[in-house]
């Protein structure tokens, strides 16, 4: 079971985005999520008028490697890990600091 999956919101452990927290728009492999607004940076595109899209100086979003994200804890409003418990016959991921399940509405 994935600890970090697509639309878990999370906090940024290192980096120059370090204490930011964004949603996780996709996972790119095992390792790397994309985060939105996170390790933004610029890059140069030369435009394809065959294509129709300009050149000029473009915002990438760049994946972020898992082990510098946290799952975010709303009730203690920090980064968490994540641990696995099975309820009623279905694995769910809680938080370990409170065992709350993750995703689950107040």
């Amino acid at each position: 079971m994935e600890n970090i999956r697509k639309g878990d919101e999370v906090i940024v452990l290192s980096g120059r985005d370090r204490s930011r927290r964004g949603t996780v728009v996709a996972r790119v492999d095992a390792d790397h999520v994309l985060v939105e607004g996170i390790n933004v940076v610029k890059k140069h595109a030369k435009g394809n008028p065959m294509a129709g899209t300009p050149g000029g100086i473009v915002d990438k979003t760049l994946p972020i490697h898992i082990s510098n994200v946290a799952i975010y804890n709303p009730e203690t409003g920090k980064g968490d890990r994540v641990g696995v418990k099975v309820v009623d016959g279905a694995k769910v991921r809680i938080f370990r600091s409170n065992g709350a399940v993750v995703g689950a509405k107040a």
